[in-house]
């Protein structure tokens, strides 16, 4: 049924849920680009939604270019799905104008939840930013506008590990901030691969007035070529022991992904233990891994605990 159907309830926002405490357990999709891969996504959204996750969200794509695709999506696991949406935007390319289309086609689908990001340079990891002429060039005015212009739960985005155009961990620390005066409700973090990285985050951003809670961003590498890349990408840095495990069983594809999903497993429930208020999966538009964590941690009977 369509979130905007006359009569019919709104649904909770990300921010009431998690503001309601609990744990929260959510996976992440991106738009595909070709039909063979929009099958495999709504196939993987398919075997999700009985696990019944708090929330999932579709991202852009680099630099912007599949925001018309994500808006799509966004508004059709809205309308056909049980599950609630969160649609990213960014502010990659867009003009201020744009940004407030975007925020209105969200709202006429019955999105009311963004995660509000800068988005990362057009062109990829070390090039510069480049804000576009009439746009936003941080996060925090993009966290704002979204809450000027309707009953938007707004979440953003941080990180464990410095970013990578940060000064420094408390620099990072004081921009969460920042987006949390601007409205923010709710973070969600890049990935990362040690508890550690996760908690003195939090400690830092704490220790400044920063409340608002904090999802850690959960990759699950089942497949040896994504190691060097994704750490490139993210700017993450991979453990040695880890990685010479993974280096050891590279030739067995069955032996990686098991691998892949006892080390995620291990962090997830190093996490949940510290006092992290849920967990969030990039799922890469598979289902197999996320669900395996899902279950192996007996995450489908807590979720709502």
């Amino acid at each position: 049924m369509s979130a905007t159907t006359p009569g019919t309830p709104s649904p909770p926002t990300v921010g009431a849920l998690l503001a309601a405490g609990g744990h929260s357990f959510s996976f992440e999709f991106f738009p595909p680009k070709t039909d063979d891969g929009e099958r495999l996504l709504w196939q993987a959204i398919r075997e999700l939604e009985g696990l019944r996750p708090t929330f999932v969200s579709v991202t852009y794509g680099a630099g912007g270019s599949t925001r018309d695709r994500t808006v799509r999506i966004t508004q059709r696991i809205a309308e056909e799905t049980t599950l609630l949406p969160m649609g990213h935007l960014t502010c990659v390319g867009s003009s201020v104008a744009e940004l407030r289309s975007v925020i209105g086609s969200y709202a006429d689908a019955g999105v009311r939840n963004v995660l509000a990001l800068r988005g990362d340079p057009p062109g990829g990891p070390g090039s510069p930013w480049e804000q576009h002429p009439e746009g936003l060039a941080h996060a925090d005015e993009l966290v704002t506008l979204v809450r000027s212009l309707g009953d938007f739960s707004v979440g953003v985005a941080a990180f464990p590990e410095r970013h990578p155009e940060s000064a420094s961990l408390d620099d990072d620390a004081r921009v969460l901030l920042a987006k949390q005066e601007a409205g923010a409700e709710f973070a969600v973090t890049q990935m990362f691969f040690e508890a550690s990285h996760y908690f003195a985050m939090i400690e830092r951003a704490r220790a400044l007035g920063c409340t608002i809670p904090v999802l850690p961003g959960i990759m699950p590498l089942t497949n040896i070529n994504q190691l060097e890349r994704f750490a490139i990408l993210s700017g993450t840095a991979f453990p040695d022991d880890l990685a010479a495990r993974f280096r050891a069983v590279a030739d067995d594809p069955d032996a990686v992904h098991a691998l892949g999903v006892e080390a995620a497993s291990d962090l997830c429930q190093e996490l949940l233990d510290g006092g992290a208020p849920g967990l969030h999966f990039f799922t890469l538009n598979r289902s197999t891994s996320a669900r395996e964590i899902y279950t192996g941690l007996g995450l489908g009977a807590s979720a709502s605990a």
